[in-house]
């Protein structure tokens, strides 16, 4: 069996799914592309088992075939070679895959196709559609704050409740939550999903950010993503996700509006002089003033600088760790940002002043304890 394609057309849609394809899978044949011919039409899988997915891509091709082709050294091949069409000869008796350029020749061996874990189906799936711009929106407002604690499971993932009024999405690591809301995106049954982090991180390096139609079915067990020529199935986590809204703080008298680029660049700083183990900074606000230290006692370093604020409130310190500040004010694009707390010792809310319309988002921050000599 042998086909055609364009070197720079198969070596874009492969790359789009190899974040899919393990360094140390299960099983070996995961560290391969499944590649399946059909009517002209080259279907490459990826997968580790939790995770797969596949990619559409048009071939000249004569005859229908399949095989599992080692994808590190397929990638690497393609991605050396100048725009040109190239000629891809398969032994489906020996598996051995041949790749013939206008210059070259390169033999990879590859495996029995049969060996490949098969795709799982998604049966009885709830099915319900969303423009890929807001999905991606949503996944960039909540990715970051899951856990990578593997001992935390029900934390390492986003997860998705569908409304009649609204879809939310939300994630924490413990140490902070982000609640992301659309009014614009409802369902009119109501249901719930977890779904994992590595899984998501490829669906949006995939998704456009136009209002390309993103099809989500889901069951109990898994979720497939449909958009453009792209598929991708992932299993659920069996978790349940910790009781998010009785850890919001209702009752934040004291509010502060800063420039959000300008505390950003401060932390960045000052975040220099923190202690390595605990990048603590101290907030001490008072009406029009925010002031930001740091002091590492071990090596005596320290720093501290003012900023103008807008708050309304008690005077007051509060700390915080600057790593898990920097991280939330990197995701929010609004100029403004409200920080809206009740006391030292009880969980901070960060909100942005402007937002797209029809979205919400809340992130909650757990304070840290200050240390009496910073």
């Amino acid at each position: 069996m042998q086909f055609v394609v364009s070197s720079s057309l198969i070596l874009k849609n492969l790359s789009q799914i190899s974040g899919v394809v393990s360094t140390n899978p299960v099983i070996p044949i995961l560290e391969n592309f499944l590649i399946d011919i059909n009517d002209g039409i080259l279907v490459a899988t990826a997968s580790d088992l939790q995770t797969t997915a596949r990619i559409n891509i048009p071939v000249e091709a004569s005859e229908d075939g399949t095989v599992a082709v080692p994808a590190k050294i397929f990638l690497e091949t393609l991605r050396n070679l100048p725009e040109q069409p190239i000629t891809i000869i398969i032994d489906e008796e020996t598996y051995s895959v041949e790749i013939i350029s206008e210059n070259g020749r390169y033999k990879v061996s590859g495996a029995n196709s049969v060996d490949f874990p098969r795709v799982p189906a998604v049966a009885n799936a709830f099915s319900v559609n969303m423009e890929a711009g807001t999905l991606n929106r949503a996944l960039g407002n909540t990715l970051f704050a899951t856990s990578n604690d593997e001992m935390r499971p029900s934390m390492s993932g986003v997860y998705l409740q569908l409304k009649a009024e609204r879809t939310v999405f939300a994630s924490t690591d413990g140490h902070r939550l982000v609640r992301y809301q659309r009014s614009d995106l409802t369902s009119p049954n109501e249901t719930s999903i977890l779904l994992p982090r590595k899984a998501l991180t490829v669906v949006k390096g995939l998704l456009p950010s136009d209002k390309t139609t993103v099809k989500l079915n889901f069951n109990s067990s898994n979720a497939f993503f449909e958009f453009g020529n792209i598929e991708l199935i992932c299993r659920l986590i069996d978790e349940r996700f910790p009781e998010y809204e009785n850890a919001i703080p209702l009752n934040n008298t004291n509010v502060m509006t800063v420039e959000r680029l300008e505390l950003l660049n401060s932390l960045k700083r000052i975040s220099i002089f923190s202690n390595k183990a605990t990048n603590q900074v101290r907030f001490s606000i008072k009406a029009t003033e925010l002031q930001i230290s740091a002091e590492d006692v071990d090596y005596s370093n320290e720093a501290s600088e003012k900023l103008n604020c807008d708050f309304k409130g008690e005077p007051m310190e509060i700390g915080f760790s600057s790593k898990l500040m920097m991280e939330m004010l990197n995701n929010i694009s609004s100029n403004l940002v409200d920080l809206e707390m009740s006391a030292s010792n009880k969980a901070a809310l960060l909100i942005p002043k402007t937002l797209e319309g029809g979205e919400e988002i809340l992130m909650l921050i757990m304070p840290v304890m200050l240390n009496t000599n910073a």
